[in-house]
């Protein structure tokens, strides 16, 4: 990557200095932060983000992907998976769970139907006698 060679020496930057460098505003920076793992830069004491170098190295292999190649965010997030850049993603357990409650209701449903296919061919007679039974 070209553009690596022209970043400022600096231990740390700015996300002022980081949205010129790599082009973007600071608000698409925040949000790539939330979508790659890989991008998390430390905060300040006064709580402002600081960006390091291979921060900042990433964020412009992010912008080359997006912009130059039109990959999308998660076709992004794969490739820098398959290069290394990016963590593997670890199973959400969330998602664990919905498919275990999917299980779950789908039996539910199943048992539901069974009876009202039984309430629907059982006499009403039967039904009638059985409800005003004296006790």
């Amino acid at each position: 990557m070209d553009e690596d060679d022209e970043l400022p020496v600096k231990l740390y930057y700015r996300i002022g200095e980081v949205s010129d460098l790599v082009g973007v505003e600071p608000h698409v920076l925040r949000y790539w932060e939330t979508e790659f793992r890989s991008i998390r830069p430390q905060k300040s004491r006064k709580g402002q983000r600081i960006y390091s170098r291979r921060d900042v190295e990433k964020l412009l292999k992010v912008k080359d992907l997006l912009y130059t190649h039109g990959f999308t965010i998660a076709g992004a997030r794969k490739r820098l998976r398959e290069s290394g850049i990016e963590p593997q993603a670890a199973e959400d357990p969330a998602q664990k769970n919905l498919g275990e409650a999917r299980r779950v209701l789908l039996d539910v449903r199943k048992e539901l139907v069974e009876l009202l296919s039984e309430l629907e061919h059982e006499p009403l007679g039967a039904l009638a006698g059985s409800a005003s039974a004296p006790s």
